[in-house]
């Protein structure tokens, strides 16, 4: 048993989303054999990689059966996260930005913000949230960070970090009671600040949590900062659907054209059981009918569920995260 033949056998494993081989994709490092016991890195697109199971049993099958039943093989995941970006010219340490938006208030789009940024957090990924929505900033509340202040380092402000997440929002620097009323130039401006004057260093993904609606807000964050997609939320009810629409309209006008992710449908239905019925309160499948109509891709639906401290991570957040991250490994590797 030798490299050559460890090499052969793993070139005829196919990356699912890249569909090349994980030889030429340049994914198997550091191969080492020891007698019987076979050593290397995998190293996938990203650490939230929802394929890396299967992927790795792939790997061991491959050396079973091509080289040898009887060998041992040590697989030792790692990422390598890649930028899907075409333009560095903003925020030019971070490899990949996310906005979450969302047609109308109260779908909960801060809440799947925050959830998808700790998901990729928990994954192992370096990641910031930025509070996008400056007149009703919630990620501090959410965040339980709302008495914290930036601090600086020369010119620029530091991210305040919570459970793994680097945030920064309008939040920390006024008072979460007093209501900002803001012209287009003055939001414009916050924007490009969030972006100029934060010292975010380098991460895999940055999260904007954008406010509801269509607006000034929207226009500015896509004028300042080049962004890989969007991710659109919404409630089942057709008043929510009939905004997101509205949402989906706004970032495929040919002034904006914003990659669209796809859809999460947020409060799908209250389970009091976890094999019990489930009760669709605000309606059933709304997101999923958008979804075929505006042939946008459908990326789950989340369930009603209690969880104010964000101490756990809902395992529909992980399935969801996952196609996300898929998404834009497979964008990635189009440039």
């Amino acid at each position: 048993m030798n490299k050559d033949q460890i090499i052969e056998a793993l070139s005829y494993v196919e990356d699912p989303d890249l569909k090349k081989d994980l030889v030429s994709l340049g994914m198997i490092q550091d191969l080492s054999i020891n007698g019987a016991e076979v050593a290397f890195d995998l190293v996938l697109t990203t650490p939230a990689c929802p394929m890396k199971e299967s992927i790795v049993n792939a790997c061991k099958n491959a050396i079973y059966t091509m080289v040898n039943s009887e060998a041992i093989v040590k697989i030792n995941i790692t990422s390598n996260v890649q930028q899907s970006r075409d333009d560095q010219s903003v925020l030019s340490g971070i490899k990949n930005i996310i906005a979450v938006a969302s047609g109308k208030g109260g779908v909960g789009k801060s809440t799947f913000a925050i959830n998808l940024s700790r998901t990729l957090a928990i994954s192992g990924a370096k990641v910031g949230l930025m509070d996008a929505d400056i007149h009703g900033p919630s990620i501090p509340t959410l965040m339980n960070t709302v008495d914290k202040k930036p601090e600086m380092d020369g010119d620029l402000m530091v991210p305040i970090e919570n459970q793994g997440v680097q945030t920064m929002s309008i939040g920390y620097m006024v008072d979460t009671k007093q209501a900002l009323v803001w012209r287009g130039p003055m939001l414009s401006k916050a924007i490009s600040q969030f972006c100029s004057d934060v010292k975010w260093g380098n991460l895999d993904y940055l999260i904007i949590d954008l406010p509801p609606g269509t607006g000034d807000i929207h226009l500015s964050v896509v004028q300042h900062i080049p962004i890989s997609g969007v991710v659109l939320i919404t409630t089942p009810e057709e008043v929510a659907v009939a905004d997101t629409r509205k949402a989906i309209d706004m970032f495929r006008n040919p002034h904006i054209s914003q990659n669209i992710l796809g859809i999460v449908e947020n409060m799908s239905f209250f389970q009091p059981d976890e094999n019990g019925e489930k009760y669709y309160i605000f309606g059933k499948e709304g997101g999923q009918k958008l979804s075929k109509e505006s042939s946008v891709d459908f990326l789950g639906e989340i369930p009603i569920k209690e969880n104010k401290k964000f101490d756990n991570i809902h395992k529909d957040y992980l399935a969801i995260t996952g196609k996300i991250v898929q998404k834009l490994s497979i964008l990635a590797a189009s440039k």
